[in-house]
């Protein structure tokens, strides 16, 4: 159990089938009404199932946040950075919170335990891709130990204007060589 800022106990858990409709709710949203996620088209339960047994396919974990009255309040999981095999040891990752539980620590307590998944899976560096408006989020990417490592100008877009990206880091262990 987690109590957030706003003394919200949360649980920390493996996504279910159960929780693909809230899920699918906080993707769309953040679709629709942000620069969190650049898609332009939002999904329905369907996609979102799909995704979801990719992710367990390949063993990649997603957890979600479930609240005291048993609602999902956000998710966080986290995948291969790039696709070549020199970057196995590199995961890239997401968090998203529902809109009536923003500010109250779920975030962070989505990404404590993504920190903790990756170093127990023998990951080393943890990757953050952050719209560069988004101060909130590199904020508390900072607060867990992320630094800004770059920033691509105008590589993307969305409601009609041009977004720079943010590129954060945390080593997640000390290891001098890869194997």
């Amino acid at each position: 159990m987690f109590r957030g800022e706003k003394d919200v106990t949360i649980q920390i858990r493996s996504a279910r089938d159960g929780d693909v409709a809230t899920i699918t709710e906080i993707y769309n949203h953040a679709v629709r009404t942000t620069t969190a996620i650049w898609n332009e088209r939002v999904v329905d339960m369907a996609n979102r199932m799909e995704w979801l047994r990719a992710h367990e396919e390949t063993d990649l974990p997603v957890l979600v946040a479930v609240a005291a009255d048993g609602q999902v309040a956000g998710y966080a999981t986290f995948g291969p950075w790039r696709a070549w095999d020199g970057y196995r040891h590199t995961v890239e990752h997401s968090v998203y919170v529902h809109k009536d539980r923003q500010r109250a620590g779920i975030g962070r307590a989505l990404m404590v335990a993504l920190l903790e998944e990756a170093r127990q899976r023998g990951y080393h560096v943890m990757v953050a891709g952050i719209e560069s408006g988004n101060v909130g989020s590199i904020h508390l990417h900072e607060t867990l130990g992320f630094s800004v490592v770059g920033q691509c100008r105008q590589v993307g877009c969305k409601f009609g204007r041009w977004l720079d990206l943010t590129f954060m880091q945390i080593i997640l262990d000390e290891r001098a060589s890869p194997d």
